[in-house]
């Protein structure tokens, strides 16, 4: 009767060794759980595999990171866009599957876009009024960068408008604390990078490490003490590295995952053992004209077309690092636990 008993009661852990019980020993359910999981990790990776090799995944492909300065209705110079032209600009990054992310998150490799879609890094140089005014309101003037970005993004459902905004102190032609405040805190609040551009806007090139780094450390602590957060990338005035490199990555007061340049190619995937994370090179956004016609936006944008087996093109899991296993080769030994060569 006692033996009947136990038996019943299969929660009972002494009935899992009483004989005549129904019940299999805990040693033979972990083993069947083991490997019921490791089946199901063998299949998600397949998939995987098969998910990345359909949409020819090249996560050690090449990234245009572009550069603007003023948005304004005459350029004055090579450096400048009007609103049309700016607009012109990011209809052809939609129209060829181009997904923004922040030079924070490039540099970091949170890259997380849908798969079959290439990252684009859009930076904007100087805080010119040109790229952020707010209205009374809070709003952003017509025509701004920031207008503009916002209007397209609301015409094609899905593309998010992030960018990066490198800041000197200048601040979007802001003098009082509070409004410079308010323009800052709108791109935080807004989902935008604040970058740091040094104060004074000075070519770094010789100068000593007490000036770069209190160029570079005294406007992050104005960004800082404004909006908050603490800016983690620089884009190098003139695009000229300091006597060390690494001063700018790295100071007393500030920490940042990257450096930017400014031209003239397309920049190597941030799981690429080219990847330099204190020479991070930009293109310019403009036509083929002049001394642009091999380097700026139009002609490599066209070279990354022709060329897809040079583009960074996502498998969509940002958990992994998805690569044709002939680029192999080219990958960092720190990223290789993420690695999924197909």
């Amino acid at each position: 009767m006692r033996l009947r008993f136990l038996c019943g009661l299969g929660a009972l852990t002494a009935a899992a060794i009483l004989t005549g019980c129904d019940s299999q020993p805990e040693t033979t359910k972990l083993a069947e759980t083991k490997v019921d999981a490791a089946a199901r990790l063998k299949a998600a990776k397949a998939a995987k595999l098969k998910n990345a090799a359909n949409v020819k995944a090249n996560e050690l492909g090449q990234i245009p990171v572009l550069m603007w300065h003023r948005i304004v209705p005459k350029p004055q110079t090579t450096d400048d866009r009007s609103p049309q032209q700016f607009r012109r600009d990011l209809e052809r990054l939609i129209k060829e599957n181009y997904v923004p992310v922040s030079a924070g998150d490039y540099a970091a490799g949170k890259i997380d876009i849908p798969a079959g879609k290439h990252p684009v890094v859009l930076t904007f140089d100087d805080s010119s009024p040109s790229q952020l005014t707010l209205n009374e309101m809070g709003v952003p003037q017509k025509d701004t960068a920031i207008a503009i970005l916002k209007e397209v993004a609301a015409a094609h459902p899905g593309w998010k408008p992030k960018a990066t905004f490198f800041v000197t102190r200048d601040m979007f032609g802001k003098t009082v604390r509070e409004e410079q405040a308010q323009a800052l805190l709108w791109l935080k609040d807004n989902g935008f990078e604040i970058g740091n551009h040094t104060r004074d806007h000075l070519n770094l090139r010789g100068r000593s490490q007490k000036e770069v780094e209190e160029q570079i450390g005294s406007i992050g602590k104005t960004i800082s003490s404004l909006s908050f957060t603490d800016p983690t990338t620089i884009a190098l005035p003139y695009g000229n590295q300091p006597t060390k490199k690494d001063w700018a990555l790295h100071g007393k007061q500030y920490k940042h995952k990257g450096a930017f340049l400014a031209g003239y190619t397309p920049a190597p995937a941030p799981f690429s053992k080219s990847f330099d994370a204190a020479g991070i090179p930009r293109i310019k956004a403009m036509e083929k004209k002049g001394d642009c016609a091999q380097f700026c936006s139009e002609a490599w944008l066209d070279w990354l077309q022709k060329n897809p087996d040079m583009r960074y093109t996502s498998d969509g899991d940002v958990s992994t690092v998805a690569y044709p296993k002939y680029k192999t080769p080219y990958l960092r030994k720190s990223f290789a636990n993420w690695s999924l060569p197909y």
